[in-house]
Parts: C-alpha cells; sequence; structure tokens
C-alpha cells in the first residue's frame, strides 16, 4: 500500500523525513545516499537564459508530466513563489531543494513524491533535478528508484540529449549521464585521530568531490562528509556508482578501524566525551544549531560504538534538522531573534531527549 501523499506544506512539516529514519545498511555511519539527474527540455534556452514565459511553460509540462507518472502521481506540487521565505528554509534544511531553488525567485517549483523519496526540482540550474534520497548506505536502491522514475518521465517529455556528448546541460560538468550518487558519511574517528585529511585526499584524488552537510559551498560540521562523483561526461551510470561504492566501502572500513583503536587505547576519554555531549545536549538551556550538530557528532559515536543508555540513531538525525532555524521557527509558530532561537532549541532538545528516555525505558 502506498503511502498518502501530503495535501500541503502542513502535512509536509508534520511528517518524519525517511533519510532521517536512521535504517538502513551502515546506518550508523553513512546517514543517507542520494542519487540526481540532471535534465533540460530540448527547444527551451537553460533556466539562467530563459525568459519568465518560457520557465512556465517548463514548469507546467514537467509538472504535468510527472504526476502523470506512477513514481509522483498524487504528489504534493509546490511553486516556489506562492512559498512562504520560512518554509522555503524548511525544504532547503530537508535536503528537499538547493539554496538556489529556495530563494523564491522566478516560476520555480518541487513535486514531491508520497513517500518522499523522490523529488524532483523544477527550473533550478537545469530544467529538471530529479532526486531519490533514502536512508543509510543504498546506493543501489537509490538509483533504481531515480532511473525508474527517469524512464517515467521521458516518453512524456522531450529531453535535450546529443549523440556524442549525452544529455545537454547547464553546467559541462553535469553533461554525459547528468549523474550525481552521494553519501552523506560520519567520520569522527578519524577526524579525532587526524587520518581525516589524507583520507579526503586519497579520495579527490579518485576522481570524488568532498564537501559539508549541505553540499555545494557548505562547510563541514559534526564530522560530516557529503562524497559524490565528479565525472559525469564520459562515464556510464554504472561506472560512475560502482567508483562511489567501491572508496565508500574502503571509507568505512578505515572509519571502523580507526574506532577499534580509540576504544582500544582511549576507551575512558572517548566515553567521557561522549556523555559530556549527551548532557550538555539534554540539559542545556540555550544552544546554537552548529553545536547541536556537533554534539549529536559525539553521542552519534557513542551509539555507534554501543555505549549503553544513549538514544536511538533516529533521534540524533532528527534533531540535525529539527533543530535547523527554519524548522525551529516553524514548530513556535513565529520568528525567533537568534537569542530566543537559542533558548527554543535547547527546550525543545531537552523535551526530545527525555522523550527517547521514557520510549527506551532507560534513564542515563
Amino acid at each position: 500500500m502506498s503511502p498518502l501523499a501530503p495535501r500541503d506544506m502542513d502535512e509536509l512539516f508534520a511528517s518524519p523525513s525517511p533519510w532521517l529514519l536512521g535504517e538502513g545498511p551502515h546506518a550508523e555511519m553513512v546517514l543517507s545516499t542520494r542519487i540526481r539527474l540532471a535534465r533540460n527540455l530540448d527547444d527551451v534556452p537553460f533556466t539562467h537564459r530563459a525568459r519568465e514565459e518560457q520557465l512556465m511553460g517548463v514548469l507546467a509540462s514537467v509538472s504535468a508530466a510527472a504526476q502523470g507518472s506512477k513514481s509522483f502521481a498524487d504528489g504534493l506540487l509546490l511553486r516556489m513563489n506562492e512559498v512562504a521565505p520560512l518554509d522555503r528554509q524548511v525544504l532547503v534544511e530537508r535536503h528537499l531543494v538547493s539554496h538556489e531553488l529556495g530563494d523564491g525567485a522566478r516560476p520555480r517549483g518541487i513535486l514531491i513524491a508520497p513517500d518522499a523519496r523522490l523529488s524532483l526540482m523544477i527550473n533550478e540550474e537545469d530544467h529538471l533535478r530529479l532526486q531519490a534520497l533514502t536512508p543509510g548506505f543504498q546506493l543501489a536502491e537509490a538509483w533504481a528508484l531515480a532511473d525508474g522514475a527517469d524512464d517515467e518521465l521521458d516518453p512524456a517529455l522531450e529531453f535535450a540529449f546529443n549523440d556524442e556528448i549525452g544529455y545537454l546541460t547547464s553546467c559541462p560538468t553535469n553533461a554525459g549521464t547528468g549523474l550525481r550518487a552521494s553519501v552523506l558519511i560520519h567520520l569522527p574517528a578519524l577526524v579525532l585521530l587526524e587520518e581525516i585529511q589524507r583520507v579526503l585526499k586519497s579520495i579527490m584524488q579518485v576522481g570524488l568531490n568532498v564537501r559539508g552537510l549541505y553540499g555545494e559551498h557548505s562547510e563541514v560540521m559534526g564530522n560530516l562528509f557529503q562524497i559524490s562523483n565528479q565525472t559525469t561526461l564520459g562515464r556510464s551510470e554504472r561506472d560512475s556508482i560502482e567508483s562511489l561504492e567501491r572508496v565508500t566501502r574502503q571509507i568505512i572500513e578505515t572509519e571502523e578501524r580507526a574506532r577499534e583503536r580509540m576504544m582500544r587505547d582511549a576507551r575512558v576519554q572517548i566515553e567521557d566525551k561522549v556523555w559530556r555531549a549527551y548532557g550538555t545536549l539534554r540539559y542545556c538551556r540555550s544552544i546554537h544549531a552548529r553545536e547541536v550538530i556537533n554534539l549529536c557528532s559525539a553521542v552519534r559515536l557513542g551509539v555507534a560504538m554501543d555505549v549503553p543508555a544513549l538514544c536511538p540513531l533516529r533521534v540524533l538525525n532528527e534533531l540535525l534538522v529539527l533543530t535547523q532555524p527554519a524548522h525551529l521557527q516553524r514548530m513556535h509558530g513565529s520568528e525567533l531573534a537568534p537569542a530566543d532561537r537559542n533558548i527554543v532549541r535547547a527546550g525543545f532538545v531537552r523535551e526530545r531527549l527525555a522523550a527517547a528516555e521514557r520510549e527506551s525505558g532507560v534513564n542515563p
């Protein structure tokens, strides 16, 4: 039975994001897997050169084709210029739209499938950005979702395609397959042991990109790294995905060995770091969003290393998103000054961790 689609922004906000569930292979280390496909309509200028009426035509054509497909039937279409600024930022914080799409300028939209694992950005850098987002390390599943939806859209839309190059895109780095595959991975042991720069250098030497929590131009926080393919021209989708899969498995093994060394050589110090972080989160009275991310990183390490009586991964994942400024203000029902946000954020974190303790029946 397929899930019921949210009917509006309120229902979407009340629904948990599937990638935050803390499920899937290697979920203790890999928060999410994403596949993104860039496409443009033939005979329509790229988004940055198209006129307003042309972009309106793209929005109408793409949304009609998508809502007529199996993957997006009954999905939620949001026209960005009709979405409040705070709600647009909520979509950015949930990794459903980019900062560019979230600015609300020009005729743009987001179509979200009923189960929210699939979404379709319309008139971002390219006319279409099809995204599949799954919890844990699931490249094959995410690719199957995105590829299936792409196949459904293809008969209804004439994509810009060249027999020699492949799919034509606004940025040359996306031309060819138009594929961006990425994993959001937590690497605290490599950071603590000061081995992360060596690992990141080796990642980039094999043609992969490393970015922060919110992708391009975002900084690394909470020891969370987004690793993605860089080359789309002259390589098949299978080659790109298999390369990312192979390198990610090597990184997972390297991080696991680093964690084993830390627990063998400095178990008390690591547990002390974990419990200090948990105690701050559990009893804070004012806290910044960045601090929540960094403290959750330490607690996540403790959960992965079987430190007892901590909250589930799902709760830590939720805190990464729900404590961000737009989510926090929407939950509160009004905009807040930064200092007030810190107080409200602390109250929310305390309540969420207390609820998790009650649910699990443990009292740290």
